[in-house]
């Protein structure tokens, strides 16, 4: 696992890239460890999701859907999957998206940035968990932050591919729905249908 201070800088780098910037994945480690250490990311995000996880295990528990243990390790491994499959695919056809040659920056960026906004999402989780009386404020929460993580995950696509906005939201698109789809497929899957199952 990186070091404390390595995966400041990584998750600095990807801050600057969600910022447009693309110098940012100076700051990352694009070899073929720093590739594979940076889904690492995964367990720093896990306290982050863990509470968005707890919140709607508590709410599906009264659904009658299982415990609210069982629910929230299907959430996980949900929100897991959604997480490291999309990338794993996208480098099948990476080279003839002709994306190849930033195929290993795109996911060493993507995967920190998504700690990040894990992160980044912790208040609406918090409000679930804590006060999920309060629906509509949630509501409105969640979709403001939904809404600023897909802005800010653009950028870095597009700051971190340099191969213009036309690819970046190409791959940005098929990422995204790549996701949805495997996370209703896995609620399906898991006995979890409509799920709002948060986003890695």
């Amino acid at each position: 696992m990186p070091s404390g201070d390595d995966i400041q800088a990584y998750l600095a780098g990807a801050w600057r890239l969600m910022m447009g910037k693309p110098d940012g994945v100076r700051a990352l480690d694009v070899s073929a460890d720093g590739f594979w250490n940076s889904f690492f990311a995964i367990l720093v995000a896990f306290p982050a999701l863990s509470v968005s996880w707890a919140a709607l295990a508590a709410e599906l528990s009264e659904d009658g859907l299982g415990s609210r243990y069982s629910i929230l390790l299907r959430l996980a491994v949900i929100d897991v999957v959604a997480w490291v499959l999309p990338l794993l695919v996208l480098g099948l056809v990476a080279r003839p998206a002709g994306i190849l040659d930033r195929y290993p920056h795109f996911v060493v960026a993507s995967n920190w940035a998504s700690a990040l906004l894990a992160w980044l999402m912790l208040p609406a989780g918090l409000l679930n968990l804590f006060a999920p009386e309060a629906s509509d404020l949630n509501n409105t929460v969640s979709l403001v932050v939904f809404l600023a993580a897909l802005v800010l995950s653009w950028r870095l696509t597009n700051a971190v591919l340099v191969k213009g906005a036309v690819v970046a939201s190409a791959v940005f698109v098929g990422m995204v729905f790549a996701g949805i789809f495997l996370i209703v497929f896995l609620q399906g899957l898991f006995g979890l249908e409509g799920a709002q199952v948060p986003a890695g």
